[in-house]
């Protein structure tokens, strides 16, 4: 079964694909110019990816943001429109370039337009991973180039359309667009972000490049009025979402946010801890708060 097939095998009732979810504010939530995406959230390992792996699923699922989607699941009640990914990252990982390809991992040669010499490439987590979080390796064999192709033409290409059409949309209709892009952190990351202190929240804007000062400002004001430690740019200022569609002069404001996962989860088990509803209850109050937001005044 090639990538394509094992995607469509699990379409929803609804026939959209399943390499991803879109959640609509419904009738009568307020008009907001905010787009939430979930990109590395996805739980769904396919077959053919996993007769390959000399690993497990679970041990492959440490490089999740796991429950991130579920995090933010209550944002259309506030007025943001959400696309959340269901394939795995280290399947095919969505916020990275489509060709970001690492070229020990192939029997064959890539074509030439494959970037094979980026920091990503070179720490094992180009577009699809040559390891998990801990150093692992994921595959017992070489992929071939017509494998990496079949999963960016079944799962990065259609889901940057979709985003891509979703943030034409919302600025069509509201004169602007803000995407925030919503990740989670390891806390050994987190601890990276500030000296001494614990770091909640990382706000990455590509050093003011992707998002307008304003907006971040507001974003991060709001969270550090509902208690968290907030930091901008260190260690992640944002991957290639973040970069690719952020562009203030026209428009459209694209924000990384990286989540501890000390808040909510077990990263050994990766069970969610009782954490998780307190945190789930402040980003629905967030949410709640930037759905009033007056964004063309901001």
């Amino acid at each position: 079964m090639n990538a394509w097939e094992t995607i469509a095998a699990a379409r929803e009732a609804d026939d959209a694909p399943a390499a991803w979810r879109i959640t609509r504010p419904p009738p009568g939530a307020p008009r907001t110019p905010l787009v939430f995406a979930s990109p590395h959230s996805g739980r769904i390992y396919p077959q053919s990816m996993m007769a390959a792996s000399q690993l497990s699923a679970q041990a492959i699922r440490r490089s999740e943001d796991a429950y991130v989607d579920d995090l933010i699941d209550g944002a259309p009640a506030h007025g943001a429109t959400v696309i959340a990914a269901r394939v795995a990252r280290a399947y095919l990982d969505v916020n990275r370039e489509p060709w970001e390809l690492d070229p020990q991992m192939f029997a064959d040669e890539l074509p030439a337009y494959a970037r094979g010499r980026s920091a990503k490439v070179a720490a094992g987590l180009g577009a699809i991973a040559r390891i998990v979080c801990e150093g692992q390796e994921i595959y017992d064999r070489k992929l071939t180039f017509a494998e990496a192709s079949g999963r960016v033409d079944a799962i990065h290409r259609p889901y940057h359309d979709t985003l891509a059409a979703l943030i034409a949309e919302t600025r069509d209709a509201n004169g602007l667009a803000i995407l925030i892009d919503w990740h989670s952190m390891p806390a050994a990351a987190a601890a990276q972000a500030s000296s001494g202190a614990v770091c909640d929240m990382v706000l990455g804007d590509r050093y003011g490049g992707a998002c307008s000062p304003a907006v971040c400002r507001l974003v991060e004001r709001e969270l550090a009025a509902l208690g968290y430690e907030v930091a901008r740019n260190t260690p992640y200022a944002g991957g290639y979402t973040t970069e690719h569609y952020g562009r203030p002069a026209r428009q459209v404001h694209a924000l990384q946010i990286e989540v501890n996962r000390a808040l909510y989860l077990d990263e050994e088990t990766l069970a969610t801890t009782p954490g998780f509803a307190a945190l789930k209850d402040n980003l629905e109050r967030l949410f709640a708060r930037l759905s009033g937001v007056d964004w063309a005044a901001a």
